[in-house]
């Protein structure tokens, strides 16, 4: 287990779903932990973190959150940055699609002005998604943002060196993101990865220990770790 004692984290979506696995791995790993959200904690698994309210789109608070932990080590976005675009393309309105690059705005937001304020022997790490490298029906908008995402890591590890930045590529997880409950939500799962080499939904914490790997080994940059139980290659 990583030993992060004397080092500090800002988590962007560190309240829930994959963002708060890692920040809770980070806590248990001795790091300070910070957790950015646009509504605050919404259960007591973020005791002994401190919490922030911020969107990844408001760049004047993200500024101010920055100067405020000036000096931090590590920087990590699970945050969505708003909702995403799905159905099949050519029925997609446009503007749905165009509003799911919010998730990229958020991460280049949380860089940008992030960057200047870490240590300089810090990382970052993002998280893209399964379906930017594997066509899959309906999610084409959530692809292409994906793609984009990877591609603004390997570009941006040259740019900001010594600092490092990696990226996550969950498959399908079982998180809070997804509303169906019940039988449905089993179903969904059960169906969707019938033909993964692992046939079942991701766990969180499967994610989030791929983060930290990424955060500790210090020779790795401009990499995407795939964590989709062989989505990508069924």
């Amino acid at each position: 287990m990583a030993n992060f004692k004397g080092k500090k984290a800002i988590i962007f979506g560190g309240t829930s779903g994959i963002g708060l696995e890692i920040a809770k791995l980070l806590r248990t790993a001795k790091a300070e932990v910070v957790t950015v959200s646009r509504r605050g904690p919404i259960s007591d698994e973020n005791e002994g973190m401190q919490n922030e309210i911020a969107d990844v789109q408001d760049r004047k608070a993200l500024e101010l959150l920055f100067e405020k932990h000036s000096g931090f080590d590590f920087l990590v976005n699970a945050a969505t940055g708003g909702p995403r675009a799905v159905g099949p393309f050519l029925d997609m309105d446009l503007d749905g699609f165009q509003g799911s690059f919010a998730k990229l705005w958020g991460y280049v937001n949380s860089v940008r002005l992030g960057a200047p304020h870490m240590a300089k022997d810090g990382a970052i790490v993002l998280l893209s998604g399964y379906p930017a490298r594997k066509p899959r029906p309906g999610a084409l908008a959530i692809g292409t943002v994906g793609n984009a995402v990877e591609g603004f890591i390997r570009l941006a590890a040259a740019e900001i060196k010594p600092l490092r930045i990696n990226g996550v590529c969950p498959g399908l997880i079982d998180t809070p993101m997804f509303a169906m409950e019940g039988e449905a939500r089993e179903n969904h799962f059960s169906s969707t990865t019938k033909d993964h080499l692992i046939p079942r939904v991701g766990k969180p914490e499967e994610v989030a220990a791929a983060a930290i790997f990424l955060l500790e080994n210090a020779f790795v940059t401009g990499t995407i770790v795939d964590v989709d139980g062989g989505a990508i290659l069924s």
